[in-house]
């Protein structure tokens, strides 16, 4: 156990259907540096995991989107999962909270189908990411520059590929968020994004 991270707070957005691999190991790896983490679903009770296609574990929801704020936590993580992003994009608590993470600099790490997220709050234009290959055209099309790297870091925002990339993502996860607030993060093109939709 490390303690690059003591004294953290890590929101896990996940709703069900989410990848359990992509939630269960960074969360792991969260811990074991020091952080505190909770699950933050759109619904209380439980959201299911799935192994690809095949119905995995449930997790234990923490606090709904509803109940939280930008202020609660000191970074976010998102997994991937098909369903769980697409869950995400369309709730417009999860929404605006991930959009006011990124706007106050903390640091973001999403992997998989999870940029899902950085499309509909408009944090990917202008921003290079990877992701799953099926969001290359949609990260494209939101003005982002998509990459095909096991890990790609742009000011604090960490993206990965799939679960193969846990192991880097995880690396990289953990130094951006000990870095904390990326105060030269440039979030006009949010702001531009948010008042034209």
């Amino acid at each position: 156990m490390t303690n690059e991270l003591q004294g953290k707070k890590v929101a896990i957005l996940a709703a069900d259907m989410f990848e359990q691999v992509e939630l269960v190991e960074p969360r792991k790896a969260l811990e074991g540096a020091g952080a505190t983490t909770e699950i933050v679903s759109i619904h209380d009770g439980e959201i299911q995991g799935f192994n690809h296609f095949d119905p995995a574990d449930t997790v234990k929801v923490d606090r709904t989107v509803e109940e939280v704020s930008a202020d609660d936590y000191d970074a976010l993580l998102i997994p991937g999962g098909v369903g769980n992003p697409d869950q995400l994009r369309g709730d417009e608590h999860a929404v605006n909270f991930t959009r006011e993470m990124f706007e106050a600099k903390k640091p973001l790490a999403v992997i998989c189908h999870g940029p899902w997220m950085l499309v509909e709050t408009g944090i990917a234009r202008g921003r290079t990411l990877t992701s799953w290959p099926t969001l290359r055209t949609d990260i494209r099309n939101a003005g982002g520059n998509w990459v095909d790297e096991e890990v790609v870091v742009d000011e604090g925002v960490v993206t990965s590929r799939k679960p193969d990339d846990i192991p880097a993502f995880n690396a990289k996860m953990i130094e951006e968020f000990a870095e904390g607030r990326h105060e030269d993060r440039d979030t006009s093109r949010v702001h531009a994004e948010t008042a034209a939709s």
